[in-house]
């Protein structure tokens, strides 16, 4: 009877199915986080990635989605300083969590305000230290070696207005060894990233 079962009152009525999570990525480069995580959710009956979102259509995250049965939806800078036509959209999507992978664009306060702690971010550095504007991909290992740091690692937080600010939901670390370069450390810091990024969305989702 599929998802019929008998009520306490003696009829027949319908199980509550639990409406499945949906996520959305943003994305503005190769999109390796964002086939990781993909993948990861691919055969869940709870969480699916519907949809990326990028600002570039040359970005490689874009046949990496397609590849993976996820549609991918393209907007100009314009159209994100048309932020409600965004947040229509995200709200006709059901969007339940919005996760930024390699997105490079501030978010705007009207999309944080709309989806309040359902905005996350990964930094490739152990936040508070070596964030902000301008601090992304090969400027953050840069700066960590030339801080003559003896760890790095990754920062899983929320989105807030200011960049790299928000409530921090999980770090993990690395070594920092006196022959790495920042090549060398990015290789590290992505394995963090594919280790430990989707599992800490599920959790989030668990709430």
């Amino acid at each position: 009877m599929g998802n019929i079962r008998k009520c306490k009152s003696g009829y027949f009525c319908r199980k509550k199915v639990d409406k499945m999570k949906q996520i959305v990525i943003f994305a503005s480069g190769n999109g390796t986080n964002a086939e990781n995580i993909i993948r990861y959710f691919q055969h869940s009956k709870r969480i699916r990635v519907s949809e990326v979102l990028t600002n570039n259509p040359e970005a490689g995250v874009v046949e990496r989605a397609k590849k993976l049965d996820v549609p991918v939806r393209f907007f100009s800078g314009k159209d994100f300083s048309r932020r409600e036509e965004i947040v229509r959209h995200l709200i006709k999507i059901e969007t339940d969590l919005i996760v930024l992978a390699g997105f490079l664009w501030k978010i705007p306060a009207a999309l944080i305000r709309q989806f309040p702690e359902k905005i996350i971010n990964l930094h490739p550095a152990l936040l508070p230290e070596f964030g902000g504007k301008g601090m992304y991909g090969m400027h953050v290992h840069e700066a960590v070696l030339a801080a003559g740091k003896k760890k790095s690692g990754i920062t899983i937080h929320y989105v807030n207005e200011h960049y790299d600010e928000g409530k921090i939901i999980f770090q993990a670390e690395v070594p920092v060894q006196s022959t790495d370069t920042a090549e060398t450390l990015a290789e590290k810091i992505h394995q963090l990233e594919y280790n430990y990024f989707a599992g800490v969305i599920e959790k989030v989702l668990a709430g």
